[in-house]
């Protein structure tokens, strides 16, 4: 059996379909994983992918590109499949997906779906109300004849070492950036966080994508090793696997750590609910204020003044959950 799955939008919603992927490839003898760029990256860490096929949706995404009757008549012509799960978070329809695998001759499509699909879905799953987005997407490949093979927690190919990026000794991560800026800790926050972790005696590894060299620059400080703009995926994930502790924003990174097995310190602002988005299956702490007036809106820029609900986070609350999660691993 060929069988493909969807999970179309960012870097950490790919690697949370990570445990579902695992079940699928489990019974098919070849699986494909259609994403869209932001989420390749991750795509190819994960265990049990054979193709990835790589489409920047109209429907997903902070910037979609236009509906391009080609370039979708190109997408159905690559497809081939004899059963499709389709993910999607709580809150997106997976029909407009899941009517493309219909053009392409995939007889056999699944889903969460509170929309009536007529005849696009096989089945048609609800979701329980409260599940964690990787508990989900294992729930729906069970309904759609995929269980779960292993302990569901995230997983990634063997990283490449990274001790000639990191040096030697412990370390903890501090990764500033957010994809979102309502996600994001405030910069000024993250430096002294990175003096106070120091202070303490922590030695700390600053990471950033090759957009963000000039916050990891800020935010390092000279107490602290700079590594922005110098890690792929790969490179990250061991640069994470390496550490004691990641402390990170609702953002890849912190699920990537998760799937290493490190620790998290999350501060998490409730822009989204965190029994959906929290670290996945590590030991985690999370900071931040959960009834914040934010909850629940999906801002991505800050609407409340201040950024209350992590700008009330100090970084002595960091220092204690670092060394909180380090005691306990």
């Amino acid at each position: 059996m060929r069988a493909l799955v969807t999970r179309l939008d960012s870097f950490g919603d790919v690697l949370l379909a990570g445990p579902a992927v695992r079940a699928v490839a489990a019974r098919a003898d070849h699986v494909t994983l259609l994403c869209g760029p932001h989420g390749a990256p991750a795509a190819r860490l994960l265990p049990g992918v054979d193709q990835v096929i790589v489409w920047e949706s109209p429907w997903t995404g902070f910037r979609p590109p236009p509906v391009d009757r080609d370039d979708i008549d190109k997408l159905v012509a690559s497809l081939d499949a004899d059963a499709a799960l389709v993910l999607t978070s709580f809150h997106q329809s997976p029909l407009p997906t899941a009517l493309l695998l219909r053009l392409a001759g995939v007889p056999f499509v699944a889903a969460d779906s509170e929309d009536h699909p007529g005849s696009l879905l096989d089945v048609r799953h609800h979701r329980a109300p409260h599940a964690h987005e990787a508990e989900a997407a294992l729930d729906l490949a069970e309904a759609a004849g995929f269980p779960r093979v292993d302990d569901g927690r995230l997983r990634v190919l063997p990283p490449p070492a990274a001790g000639a990026l990191t040096g030697d000794g412990p370390y903890v991560v501090v990764h500033p950036g957010a994809s979102v800026p309502a996600r994001a800790w405030s910069p000024g926050r993250c430096a002294q966080a990175v003096r106070e972790l120091t202070a303490a005696g922590r030695r700390v590894v600053v990471t950033g994508g090759a957009g963000e060299r000039d916050l990891t620059a800020y935010v390092a400080g000279g107490r602290a090793l700079d590594l922005g703009g110098r890690t792929d995926a790969p490179r990250l994930a061991g640069v994470l696997a390496g550490a004691d502790c990641v402390v990170a924003g609702n953002t890849g990174p912190a699920h990537l750590a998760a799937a290493v097995g490190t620790p998290v310190v999350s501060l998490f602002a409730p822009v989204v609910p965190a029994e959906r988005w929290r670290p996945y299956g590590v030991p985690h702490l999370l900071l931040g204020d959960q009834d914040a007036p934010c909850a629940g809106s999906r801002a991505r820029r800050c609407p409340v003044p201040g950024h209350p609900c992590l700008d009330t986070v100090t970084a002595l609350d960091v220092v204690a959950a670092v060394d909180k999660l380090v005691e306990v691993a």
